[in-house]
């Protein structure tokens, strides 16, 4: 999600769970091939298993950004062919792209030759007009048979004029069924669900005929749905943190990131929502906020918003 997965919100993630695959924002193939590479990848070791995603529609530059995410360490490559934004229609990629399955399939082929990560695809399941099952099998047909063997799906489709990216994730209604169908018609094929999804119970239900789940603005907004993602998902054993624990893990990150002359509302602006409908969740959110932005905020800012929460539960727990 841009302007919102990126490098510090990946790590804060990565402390409620250790096992959930981390994707990056999308970055265009030409920031990495004719930028700062490692600007736009950088991310910490701790990060992993983490995805890098691309978006684009010329094959050798998606190829030659496909091989500096294997070569910064990277454990999957990403194309998105599902973004509706203004700025990837009027560069002809992201969802405008459902609408050149061929062009997908070269792509996807040119990076599976530039790298051996896995090559994924995002995608919808129609845009526009081309929002029939049919279209929609030809496009998985065409681009498995570039390379790609794994498909997240967001089960709504997209409208590339009259409707804002927002309304997009929100208008067009969900359809699950589809993704189900599919599923059933490439049965050598994985694929993920992704839209509409609220809460673990939800990756559990709604993507159980599938081979797993993708959660992206309800996990930002209500980051602690993930604490119980390592048990119930991955059946491992792991020892989950407290929020507050988590909270405070984060201090020595933010001590480096300040060190490196950044500021800390860079991290701290992520994890706003680490109480969301927790007692003191708004105590939480307005320390925060009220603090992260001032020239001498850091790791003492988390202390402070852990010390205000606490007290509010501890009050609450006390009354009851």
């Amino acid at each position: 999600m841009m302007a919102f997965t990126d490098r510090h919100a990946r790590y804060f993630l990565r402390q409620i769970s250790r096992r959930t695959l981390l994707y990056t924002e999308m970055i265009t193939s030409g920031a990495i091939v004719f930028g700062d590479q490692f600007k736009h990848l950088e991310y910490h070791q701790d990060e992993h298993p983490v995805a890098a995603q691309l978006g684009g529609n010329k094959p050798d530059e998606l190829a030659k950004a496909a091989r500096w995410v294997a070569r910064l360490g990277y454990d999957e490559v990403n194309l998105n062919v599902g973004c509706p934004s203004d700025r990837v229609k009027s560069g002809c990629f992201g969802a405008a792209l459902m609408g050149e399955p061929q062009t997908v399939a070269n792509c996807v082929s040119a990076m599976r030759d530039a790298c051996s990560l896995p090559v994924t695809v995002k995608c919808r399941i129609g845009i526009d007009d081309l929002d029939t099952y049919d279209h929609l099998v030809h496009f998985i047909d065409t681009v498995s048979r570039g390379g790609c063997d794994t498909f997240i799906i967001h089960a709504r489709k997209a409208w590339l004029t009259g409707l804002s990216p927002k309304e997009n994730r929100e208008i067009p209604p969900l359809n699950y069924p589809r993704v189900y169908r599919l599923a059933n018609d490439f049965s050598d094929l994985t694929f993920v669900l992704n839209g509409g999804i609220k809460s673990l119970d939800a990756v559990i239900e709604d993507a159980g005929p599938l081979d797993g789940a993708m959660v992206g603005r309800q996990a930002y907004a209500e980051p602690w749905m993930l604490s119980k993602a390592d048990s119930r998902i991955f059946g491992v054993d792991d020892k989950a943190l407290e929020r507050h624990e988590v909270a405070l893990s984060m201090r020595d990150y933010v001590r480096d990131h300040c060190a490196r002359g950044e500021r800390a509302s860079h991290v701290l602006r992520h994890m706003l929502g680490l109480y969301q409908g927790m007692p003191g969740a708004r105590h939480w959110r307005r320390t925060l906020s009220q603090q992260m932005n001032e020239r001498n905020a850091g790791p003492d800012t988390i202390e402070r918003a852990v010390d205000a929460v606490t007290t509010i539960i501890e009050r609450q727990r006390n009354a009851a």
